[in-house]
């Protein structure tokens, strides 16, 4: 094996959806049969060679393949160690749309389960690890790739899910305990990437951030002392990031690995943890000193003095992100509306990559042309008012009434039937909505006429939900952009990006809003939008919010401050936005939290102190309606079970919750903590094209009766409809209330 040195920069990834989401447009042209597979390959190339060139020209010493995808990293790096169940390779289908069939579905089967990466909104598919599985090397695509960039000039460092993560991240039956058959597939790889002139190659192990026993430590170490003793590979770092690594630091030290990657931001403890390893000979230790999860602007001299401290301890020490920018905006240069006092504490994905290098030649060459740091932040952005009503707050401002006396005045004022139907919020964001917005934002259509369109949409939401037999309505939401920044442009203490897209999951992209002062409702948000659905018709309409721990989760958050403190502020807000919607007469209200798992802690020992704000700033918000105002709240798309004494203490009277692609298994969670209040199970997947058939979603409502009493069960599906056209709407919500009524028969 020949050595070649790291270098003294790198990232863990970059952007791949383009910096105007030329991505997304490709894939969703494919999904549509507008261009062919070449045409959409041809934009896969053309947005990987920008990225490479973006990084080479910012003089970035150590560059990343393979972070492109056309959906997920993780499935991926299925494709690429065989991992692909036997109910898709069967359909038939070319390589590519086998891909896209396991990650959206198709008639025939549904899709692959997806839920978080981690404490980031990023949505990963699920491996499914069964007995059909026998793993084999597949590098094509990183061959493919690492080619492509060669042929510009620019050597890279390929990257790959690795081995134990990939497994943690699975389900089957103990998927982990096939770690060795996998290795064997990581053998593979790793000698096809050698043979073409690979010096470096960079395998991703985050779950090793979370708790983890002796017996899955000890695994890691098994797995690269097996890929360390490979004789003709490449170079191998191990990255990690997010947090902590803990105990399974020193073990991976042990290992025959050339480099390990350190979150010296998410998990400043790392650097206790790497002192007490003793001298680390032969090792470069890649320190993640600049945020890749956030966009504010390093504090360069704090985290210069942060790598010294690592080159003290190791042979050599990289700058790097402390995760991949995956999780940031392109490229800050273009938010030309921004303050200046906003601006100059902004840093997105190409500034952050500027950092870097700057820190790599600081703590090679001295610090002297390093900028002074900012100033404090400005006293405007203090809202002393807002202050003082947290600092009044007692504990009754987060507690309601007993809910059985609740559940009863709400059932008397809304008389609903057994297994009431009703959506999560959103209907379809049609190409019209999306022109009358963009035409408010030209000029070229006036206040006026946009609300007479807006309107106009709402009422036909109404009228077919009407029609189609739903018991509770919402308004669809055609006036939101989204279901985060749509509140951000309204309250004070946010700031909103023009193009500051980040990926969430497949073609699926947001923009994040930018907390950085005090947070207060300026006036309401909401009220009118539902209040003139609710007049088209006599059956009940939500209020649609969005809780306070999900505009967090979904914004980027100052960091001067307890999280806490800021979810209270938002809280406050929120709690004011209920109370107006109920003066207005709305009788129910659903506020939004499907964020509650994702931003969970990774360390147990974390995880209280978070649970115990974010469940009181969900209280806080909506602890100020009677009893007989219904409280809805909604989560999606996370291992529910990990905070399901969480979700029970939120005290919603009816939660919502994505369980169609995980099969229901949520019940099972709920019935073991004995949870007495509403639920609704989701019973169509809305991430997928498909329309479940109506004996799918019978299967599944007598599944869900035989765990939780139907006076308690509610029928919807797993999440709002905005991504899915009319025709897919229409005709899964018929399944649905018909399959509501058969078994309400029953």
């Amino acid at each position: 094996m020949s050595t070649t040195a790291f270098g003294q920069s790198t990232v863990l990834g970059y952007p791949r959806i383009g910096a105007n989401r030329e991505l997304k447009k490709a894939v969703e042209a494919y999904w549509a049969g507008t261009i062919d597979a070449d045409s959409l390959a041809n934009t896969a190339t053309t947005l990987r060679a920008e990225v490479w060139r973006t990084l080479r020209d910012a003089r970035l010493d150590s560059i990343p393949s393979n972070t492109f995808s056309y959906y997920d990293q993780v499935l991926d790096t299925a494709v690429a160690v065989g991992a692909i169940p036997d109910r898709f390779a069967r359909l038939g289908l070319s390589e590519l749309d086998t891909y896209f069939a396991m990650a959206r579905g198709v008639d025939a089967e549904p899709a692959l389960e997806l839920t978080k990466w981690f404490d980031t909104n990023y949505h990963y598919l699920v491996p499914e690890i069964g007995p059909d599985i026998a793993f084999v090397a597949n590098p094509a695509k990183a061959l493919r790739e690492y080619a492509e960039a060669a042929d510009l000039g620019i050597k890279t460092r390929p990257v790959l899910v690795g081995p134990a993560t990939f497994l943690l991240l699975a389900k089957g039956d103990d998927p982990f305990a096939r770690l060795d058959d996998l290795v064997e597939a990581y053998v593979g790889i790793l000698g096809a990437l050698a043979e073409a002139g690979v010096a470096w190659v960079q395998l991703d192990e985050p779950a090793y951030v979370a708790d983890r026993s002796p017996e899955e430590i000890d695994a890691l170490r098994r797995a690269y002392v097996r890929l360390g003793e490979v004789e003709h590979r490449p170079q191998i770092f191990v990255a990690t990031y997010f947090g902590e690594l803990g105990d399974a630091l020193p073990a991976l030290l042990k290992t025959p690995v050339e480099a390990v990657g350190l979150d010296l931001v998410a998990g400043p403890d790392n650097l206790n943890r790497l002192a007490a390893a003793g001298p680390l000979r032969g090792k470069t230790i890649v320190a993640g000193l600049v945020d890749g999860h956030n966009i504010w602007r390093t504090d360069l001299r704090a985290a210069v003095a942060a790598g010294a401290t690592v080159a003290g301890l190791a042979d050599h020490v990289a700058v790097s992100t402390s995760c991949s920018l995956l999780h940031v905006p392109v490229d800050l240069s273009v938010e030309t509306h921004l303050g200046a006092r906003l601006y100059e504490r902004l840093a997105f994905a190409r500034q952050k990559v500027d950092e870097v290098v700057l820190l790599g030649r600081a703590l090679r060459d001295g610090t002297a042309h390093l900028p002074a740091p900012l100033p404090p932040a400005p006293d405007a952005w203090r809202h002393d008012g807002v202050r003082a009503r947290l600092a009044a707050l007692g504990s009754g401002d987060r507690q309601r009434g007993d809910y059985a006396d609740r559940a009863a005045s709400q059932q008397e004022r809304l008389g609903l039937p057994e297994l009431p139907t009703t959506t999560i919020g959103s209907f379809p964001q049609t190409a019209e909505l999306r022109k009358a917005r963009a035409a408010v934002r030209a000029g070229t259509l006036d206040d006026a006429g946009y609300t007479e369109r807006m309107r106009a949409e709402v009422e036909h939401v109404i009228r077919l939900q009407e029609e189609l037999g739903l018991d509770v309505l919402v308004h669809g939401e055609p006036e939101r952009n989204d279901m985060v920044q749509y509140f951000g442009e309204q309250l004070d203490g946010f700031a909103a990006t023009h193009h500051g897209w980040v990926q969430s999951y497949g073609s699926r992209c947001v923009r994040p809003p930018i907390i950085y002062g005090d947070v207060a409702r300026r006036s309401p948000m909401t009220v009118a939008w539902s209040t003139y659905a609710q007049s088209l018709t006599s059956r009940p309409v939500k209020g649609m919010l969005t809780g306070p721990v999900t505009i967090l989760a979904w914004s980027f958050v100052r960091v001067d401050q307890p999280r806490g403190d800021t979810a209270d502020q938002v809280a406050l807000a929120l709690r004011d936005e209920c109370h107006d919607l109920e003066t207005a007469g709305i009788k129910v209200i659903q506020v939004d939290e499907p964020a509650l798992r994702e931003t969970l802690p990774l360390r147990k020992a974390d995880q209280r102190a978070y649970l115990d704000w974010a469940v009181g700033a969900f209280r806080l918000a909506t602890s100020g309606v009677a009893d007989d105002t219904q409280i809805h709240t909604h989560l999606c798309y996370s291992e529910f079970g990990e905070v399901i004494t969480a979700i029970d203490a939120l005290d919603a009277d009816v939660t919502s919750i994505e369980a169609s692609r995980s099969k229901m298994e949520v019940l099972d969670d709920l019935a073991a903590i004995g949870y007495r209040r509403g639920v609704g199970p989701g019973v169509w997947d809305i991430h997928s094209p498909r329309v479940p058939t109506h004996d799918e979603v019978v299967e599944a409502l007598r599944g869900a009766v035989a765990a939780v009493p139907a006076r308690r069960l509610w029928v919807n599906p797993d999440c709002g409809l905005k991504t899915r056209g009319y025709s897919e709407v229409e005709a899964s919500l018929r399944h649905l209330v018909a399959a509501a009524a058969e078994v309400r028969g029953n």
